[in-house]
């Protein structure tokens, strides 16, 4: 259930702040951490003691150890490109918190089965219904009932403070020991320095040995005119090729423009420091909680802030929400597209990656 946007702040400061006060709420805490440490493993062990189900797809689990913040949907579209352009014909399968993670996937990948399932193994039945020779699960590495055949887990180098508290005291779900469970564990970066990268990729070695690790950056690409997801643009623009590009420009465009930013995302920190870096000029920055369901009244104020400015800046899980009711006559909404790139570890997910796609043939029926 989303919290509210006081609730969020809230929880940040205890989470982030590293004054006696922040120190202080956390011990506090303490004790309510010790008792999840013991429910996660509780949970775990109970798992483990489970036999495996059959596989129905070959399935690739993209999952974190945190509570949002690690860029899994734009990961986890990226997973699925890959397969396709290798061959295979994968499936999208997740739970959707809100209304946000379905819409964006559909739109980065636009031949793939969007598979939303509270029940993952539901969901793999589904995908394979629909014509689905493998599947990513996105967000689904404590989801263990269903059967996957490798593991990589996101952790944010952006939100990294040097320390891996559980809930309620951190933003953690597992400890970092639960990545000797996984596969590949993927550095996530945005904004992130060297020394923050080094510094959680040390934390990882530790606590997971023999586990590969691959850092990949998420790089602003191209500002685009969100409204353009709406059926109405789409029914004005047609196919007119040329006009539709014109709605676009390089995040340089951003350099000394005046701006309104606004998400409701798991990291928004990174995200603004994203757009400082390409040189934007903020008039105002709008936070709300991850997932947010946008009201008529929220785009409402928001177009006002930022009335006789360049516009107002979010994500594509944000315009895709935002887009339909954003009023007609306001300042423009445009959204921020990133583009993966592998800095580390190309060959553990290529290895990955050859492994769902070899275990295709035990899961695709032939044809009779």
């Amino acid at each position: 259930m989303p919290i509210s946007s006081h609730s969020h702040e809230f929880v940040e400061r205890v989470w982030e702040d590293r004054s006696v006060v922040g120190r202080a709420a956390r011990a506090m805490l303490a004790p309510m951490e010790q008792l999840f440490r013991l429910a996660v493993a509780r949970r775990n062990a109970s798992y483990d003691a489970t036999p495996a189900r059959p596989a129905v797809l070959a399935a690739l689990s993209v999952g974190n150890l945190t509570v949002g913040g690690t860029g899994k949907t734009p990961i986890a579209a990226w997973c699925a490109a890959r397969l396709r352009i290798q061959g295979a014909h994968p499936a999208i399968v997740l739970r959707d918190y809100g209304d946000d993670e379905w819409r964006v996937h559909a739109i980065l990948n636009p031949q793939s089965p969007i598979v939303v399932a509270t029940d993952r193994c539901v969901g793999l039945d589904t995908a394979r219904a629909r014509g689905a020779d493998c599947a990513v699960l996105d967000d689904a590495f404590q989801h263990r009932r269903a059967p996957r055949i490798a593991d990589l887990v996101l952790l944010s180098a952006d939100k990294w403070n040097g320390t891996a508290r559980l809930l309620p005291a951190g933003p953690f779900r597992e400890p970092l020991i639960a990545l000797q469970r996984a596969d590949v564990a993927v550095i996530t970066v945005k904004a992130a320095s060297d020394h923050e990268i080094a510094s959680l990729q040390t934390a990882i070695a530790r606590a997971a040995p023999n586990i590969a690790i691959a850092v990949v950056t998420l790089v602003p690409d191209t500002l685009r005119l969100a409204t353009s997801l709406s059926q109405d643009a789409h029914d004005m623009l047609g196919h007119d090729h040329t006009l539709a590009r014109s709605l676009s420009h390089p995040a340089e465009w951003l350099a000394g423009r005046d701006v309104s930013v606004l998400s409701a995302i798991g990291d928004p920190r990174a995200f603004e420091a994203q757009l400082l870096r390409a040189g934007a000029v903020f008039r105002r920055v709008h936070r709300f909680p991850d997932h947010h369901a946008f009201s008529a009244a929220n785009a409402m104020r928001i177009a006002r802030d930022a009335d006789g400015s360049s516009g107002v800046v979010c994500t594509l899980k944000d315009a895709v929400k935002l887009a339909p009711i954003w009023p007609r006559e306001a300042a423009a909404l445009w959204y921020l597209s990133q583009t993966v790139v592998v800095d580390r570890g190309a060959e553990a997910l290529d290895r990955v990656f050859a492994r769902v796609l070899a275990a295709r043939a035990a899961t695709t029926p032939t044809a009779g």
